[in-house]
């Protein structure tokens, strides 16, 4: 049947960069793992969210990285990529942290702090 893998966290971006990160999500929708993007129904201040949270098999971990690593090469008008932060726990492997930065994803081990999430 396959492992399972729980993926929440966030992106933190500007006005632009959430328009092409949306197009990037239309991209690979699949209509069924890609329900689990979503932002607030309005807009408070000035920075942009955009927020996932499902429980996908670990098969389809390439398509949502993949997705990541499109969406963190998204830089705004002065030259600032998108950041963000993500958990991912395995069933089996345990907790991965994956920090989306300066146009990577870049993946550790979790904190142990993290524990009480799985």
């Amino acid at each position: 049947m396959g492992a399972y893998v729980s993926i929440r966290g966030w992106l933190e971006c500007d006005e632009g960069q959430l328009t092409a990160a949306r197009r990037i999500i239309s991209s690979h929708e699949d209509d069924h793992y890609s329900h689990g993007w979503g932002a607030p129904r309005r807009h408070v201040n000035w920075t942009y969210y955009l927020f996932y949270g499902a429980n996908i098999r670990e098969s389809a971990v390439n398509w949502f990285t993949g997705q990541l690593r499109e969406i963190a090469r998204i830089p705004d008008a002065d030259g600032y990529f998108i950041c963000g932060l993500f958990l991912a726990s395995h069933e089996v492997a345990g907790m991965t942290e994956w920090q989306v930065r300066e146009g990577r994803l870049f993946t550790s081990p979790a904190d142990t702090s993290y524990r009480y999430l799985d």
